[in-house]
């Protein structure tokens, strides 16, 4: 096999010559296989990656797989997203196998070894940073990815499929100012994830554009499951000065405050509202059924299994598109690699007017 370079063209053999190792174990180092010592390992990578070596995805052998990537998997809103990709895959005769990486954002070189190993058609990686040096593997065994939700603002070379998180903090606090609310709590992810961060800044500039100063004591960072919910609801509706709304990052830390909620005797919405974010199927069998800002989570999933069989014939990938994508986005090129879905508020019986206000 010969490879592709910036200056020209370099073989495997020669590559194994300025290694000062055999073919083979070039051989065994594209394919991701523990047989090779860290060392060598190294200055194999760093010769491919100076030579620009990137495999042709026409000549590898591949697995009819794609891979999804969590860092936890533990709940519906992750089910939601494996469906998506799953109906992507039924359509194209593909299978999915699902990785959990613990609570890393970025999985870690024991795990893009393991993907060498098994060779997909390609990795959807959800709430990730990809390092560079992980980037580069990737790419140069012609093995494209996509992150869903990045959890930092993905470079220009990183495919990505999201949501208008900002739109959505804003719409969902816009809803309980209408309703008369002021003194509203919000309780967000993890501070170094992009989309918690959004979700938060549409909720202060909503609270801005009012007139309504933000009490610092009403602002709460959780990590988007039911237990920080429940957490920080317990301690904010217990403090002298409650607030008369909440608006939860997630819909399952809303289901934490509606546990908040029973403990303390207190009722949605007659004592205090609530307002979700996601709109997973259980927000409307909740009691009372969950006013939340809606995100097409299936949608999300299978754009980004899309991408990912699109982006199989790019090389090397295609930069950003800066043309806003209509919604629900409907790809029409392979420069199609950033893509951001519009988000709703769905309006149920969580909310109401503050207790006090209701004629």
């Amino acid at each position: 096999m010969r490879d592709e370079t910036s200056t020209g063209r370099v073989t495997l053999a020669q590559v194994a010559s300025q290694a000062g190792v055999s073919l083979s174990t070039v051989s065994k180092v594209l394919n991701g296989r523990p047989d090779v010592s860290a060392p060598t390992r190294g200055k194999v990578e760093e010769l491919l990656e100076a030579h620009g070596y990137r495999r042709s995805s026409a000549g590898a052998p591949e697995a009819p797989l794609i891979e999804i990537v969590f860092h936890e998997l533990d709940s519906t809103w992750a089910m939601e997203l494996i469906r998506g990709v799953q109906n992507v895959a039924k359509e194209t005769g593909l299978s999915v196998v699902l990785t959990e990486t613990g609570t890393r954002h970025s999985p870690g070189a024991d795990w893009v070894e393991g993907v060498l190993r098994r060779r997909p058609l390609g990795v959807v990686l959800v709430f990730s940073t990809l390092p560079d040096d992980l980037k580069k593997k990737l790419w140069s065994r012609a093995i494209p990815f996509v992150i869903i939700d990045p959890a930092g603002d993905p470079e220009p070379d990183v495919p990505s499929v999201g949501s208008a998180n900002w739109a959505g903090g804003l719409a969902a606090t816009r809803h309980l100012l209408d309703l008369g609310h002021r003194r509203i709590a919000v309780i967000t992810g993890p501070e170094d994830m992009l989309c918690s961060l959004a979700r938060l800044d549409g909720f202060r500039s909503a609270m801005g554009m009012a007139g309504v100063a933000v009490d610092p004591a009403l602002v709460r960072f959780g990590d988007f499951h039911v237990r920080s919910g429940r957490t920080h609801a317990a301690e904010l509706l217990q403090a002298p000065d409650r607030p008369t709304a909440i608006f939860a990052g997630s819909d399952l830390q809303a289901l934490g405050v509606l546990e908040a909620a029973r403990v303390l005797n207190l009722r949605i919405p007659e004592d205090f509202s609530l307002v979700g974010y996601d709109d997973i199927p259980l927000a409307q069998w909740s009691s009372p059924a969950l006013t939340t800002v809606h995100q097409p989570l299936v949608g999300m999933a299978e754009e980004a299994a899309r991408m990912l069989l699109r982006l199989r014939h790019t090389t090397p990938p295609p930069p950003p598109t800066d043309t806003p994508r209509p919604l629900p986005p409907t790809p029409t090129d392979q420069a199609d690699t950033r893509i951001e879905f519009g988000t709703r508020l769905v309006v149920r019986d969580s909310t109401a007017r503050p207790p006090g206000q209701r004629g």
